[in-house]
């Protein structure tokens, strides 16, 4: 978190850089991140581990450095994006899966759509 502290009166814009692909690690928060969507796999079906099922799918996000990472939606957020939209994840997850980085919303984060 940036704490500012400005004069009254003043009136001013602060720009904080968002992350970047090539920042991503493995275990790790994602403060905020923008991508847009390129690619949109299909929505498969799995077992959850304490029983019941969920919905998830892969999507591939470009960031505007052009690297690409891996995002998985589940369930409801699928529906939330399209391919050629762009999207911010906020206080996501990163974790390695197959040695690949894939981000998540996680726990506590969510989407928006950008733009």
């Amino acid at each position: 978190m940036f704490l500012f502290a400005l004069p009254l009166n003043t009136q001013s814009t602060f720009l904080l850089d968002k992350m970047k692909v090539s920042e991503l690690r493995p275990n790790s928060n994602v403060d905020e991140i923008i991508l847009k969507i390129i690619e949109k796999k299909e929505i498969r079906k799995v077992m959850k581990r304490f029983g019941g099922s969920a919905r998830v799918c892969d999507l591939i996000g470009q960031d505007e450095n052009g690297d690409t990472v891996q995002i998985t939606l589940w369930n409801d957020e699928i529906e939330l994006v399209d391919v050629n939209e762009t999207i911010k994840i906020i206080d996501g997850w990163v974790k390695e899966w197959n040695n690949q980085l894939q981000i998540s919303t996680g726990r506590k984060g969510r989407i928006e759509k950008v733009g």
